[in-house]
C-alpha cells in the first residue's frame, strides 16, 4: 500500500481520531490537575501590615497561612514606631496564594550612629556645615574665653563634653563651644 492509500484508509482515520482523543482527554486532565495543584481561584487578601511590630505581624500572617522574609532595615523614621513595618510586598490589599512569602522592611530601632568628624579649631560656619552634611543639627551656642572669635574650641551633647570619633546617633543636637575672641576682657581695659 501506497502512503497515499494508507492516508485515505479506515485504520488511518481510526487511528487519528485515536490520537486526538487521547490528546483532548491528557490536555483535559493536565488542566483539571492544574487547578487543583496551583489551588485556582483560591486567593488570600495581604492585610495592611504598616506600624505593626514584628510579633504583630507575625501572628496575623500565620493567622492567614501565610509567611514573612525580613529584606532589609531602612533609615529610621520617626513617623513609625521602632522596629515596625514601614513596607510590605505584595502591597496591602493585593491577592497572593496560601503560603506565600510577605518581603518586609522594618523600620530600625532608632537612627544609625554617625562618628562625630574632627571640628575643633575650626571655624563655626566651617562646623555648622560639616555637622549638618553628615546628619547632625546644631543647637547652642556657648562662649568662652578664647583668643579666636566664633572658633569652636568644644562640641556638648545635653551639656556633657564629646570628643571627635564618638558614635551618635542620626540627627543628635550638638551644642557647640566658641571662642569669643577676647571681647570682654578688651571691653575691661
Amino acid at each position: 500500500m501506497s502512503l497515499f492509500g494508507y492516508l485515505k484508509s479506515k485504520e488511518f482515520l481510526r487511528t487519528a481520531i485515536l490520537v486526538v482523543a487521547v490528546s483532548f482527554l491528557l490536555i483535559f486532565m493536565l488542566g483539571k490537575w492544574l487547578n487543583y495543584h496551583t489551588k485556582h481561584d483560591e486567593r488570600i487578601a495581604v492585610p495592611n501590615l504598616e506600624k505593626l511590630s514584628l510579633e504583630e505581624t507575625e501572628k496575623k500572617l500565620a493567622d492567614l497561612n501565610l509567611r514573612f522574609v525580613v529584606i532589609d532595615s531602612a533609615s529610621f523614621n520617626p513617623k513609625y514606631p521602632p522596629k515596625s513595618v514601614i513596607e510590605q510586598n505584595p502591597v496591602s490589599g493585593d491577592f497572593v496564594k496560601e503560603n506565600r512569602k510577605i518581603y518586609l522592611t522594618l523600620n530600625p530601632s532608632d537612627y544609625r550612629k554617625i562618628s562625630v568628624p574632627n571640628v575643633i579649631d575650626n571655624t563655626k560656619r566651617q562646623v555648622v556645615t560639616q555637622l549638618k552634611s553628615v546628619g547632625f543639627q546644631i543647637g547652642k551656642e556657648r562662649y568662652i574665653p578664647d583668643l579666636g572669635k566664633d572658633v569652636v574650641r568644644g562640641l556638648e551633647v545635653r551639656g556633657k563634653k564629646i570628643e571627635p570619633g564618638v558614635r551618635l546617633p542620626k540627627n543628635t543636637v550638638i551644642d557647640l563651644v566658641l571662642g569669643d575672641g577676647l571681647e570682654e576682657r578688651e571691653e575691661n581695659r
